[in-house]
């Protein structure tokens, strides 16, 4: 949970609105926690006041340092014991990639647009609230019969596989920088850090889409599973829906984890359903008792 903090200082003012910012804020309308504001490209991304921007995560260094500073704090705070240094820095990783790839996936589920961010474009800042983003807007795809097809910055390509394509593509780009600096905190690399990846694409879109109403939560699970059919390099497994049956054979919707948040290592009893170690009669019972809440 976020350290509570004063009152908001300053923001970054919003430049006018480009093709992908109706989704921005249809997002935040679903999800006030989570903020996008774009901005001129004259104006510089902000970094300091409790902003971060990717490219320093992406170098490494005193930035990372910092902002795994918060994690370690709130660790101790909320759980009375440290956390090692590589759960430290997945709960990081995982703080900052669960929203990051909604600026890609919700664009894209919402609007069928997928812009371009690379590390360079992107700042953020969870001081505030739980999730703030500041970004300049650059290119991004789009159907052909996309009413923003004609905008200067528009990519069209010819059908949806060639969209679900571009939307792997531009995440991929974001996070193979981050990765690689994180990696090493992490103590993992390769197909474990892009499973972690896959889950956050997934799991943040669907949570989203549930908020949303049940029936996007269904259209965004197909679309997940075309997105992520399991073959897709770098990314890892699919999304793995599936629905187990309560005491009484109610569906309680589920999917299988790739990778583990390491939140075991803090409390072994306390497991996500989800989670690749967590048993079928266990996932039955965190979920019926979610449902009855």
């Amino acid at each position: 949970m976020p350290i509570p903090l004063p009152a908001p200082r300053s923001a970054p003012t919003p430049a006018p609105g480009s093709p992908v910012a109706p989704a921005y804020a249809d997002l935040t309308k679903a999800l006030p926690a989570l903020t996008v504001t774009e901005l001129d490209s004259a104006v510089e991304l902000p970094a300091t006041d409790g902003w971060v921007t990717a490219a320093a995560l992406a170098a490494g260094g005193t930035a990372m340092d910092t902002f795994l500073a918060w994690d370690d704090e709130q660790v101790l705070r909320d759980n009375g014991r440290q956390g090692r240094p590589d759960v430290i820095a997945s709960f990081g990783l995982h703080r900052y990639a669960w929203p990051a790839c909604l600026l890609f996936t919700a664009p894209w589920f919402l609007h069928r647009r997928v812009p371009r961010l690379p590390v360079t474009h992107v700042s953020y800042d969870r001081t505030r609230g739980p999730m703030n983003f500041a970004v300049h807007p650059t290119t991004f795809a789009c159907l052909p019969d996309d009413p923003a097809a004609a905008h200067p910055d528009a990519r069209p390509v010819p059908d949806e596989e060639a969209l679900r394509a571009e939307l792997r593509e531009a995440v991929a780009e974001h996070m193979e920088p981050l990765l690689a600096s994180f990696g090493p905190r992490m103590r993992r690399r390769g197909r474990a850090l892009w499973g972690m990846i896959t889950d956050e694409v997934v799991e943040g879109l669907w949570y989203v889409a549930e908020l949303l109403g049940e029936h996007e939560k269904r259209r965004a699970e197909h679309a997940l599973d075309l997105l992520l059919p399991g073959t897709t390099k770098p990314y890892v497994g699919s999304p793995a829906f599936r629905v187990l049956r309560g005491p009484s054979g109610e569906p309680l919707p589920t999917r299988d984890r790739i990778s583990c948040c390491m939140y075991y290592t803090l409390d072994p009893d306390d497991t996500c359903p989800s989670c690749p170690r967590t048993c079928d009669s266990v996932r039955i019972a965190k979920l019926t008792a979610a449902a009855a809440s």
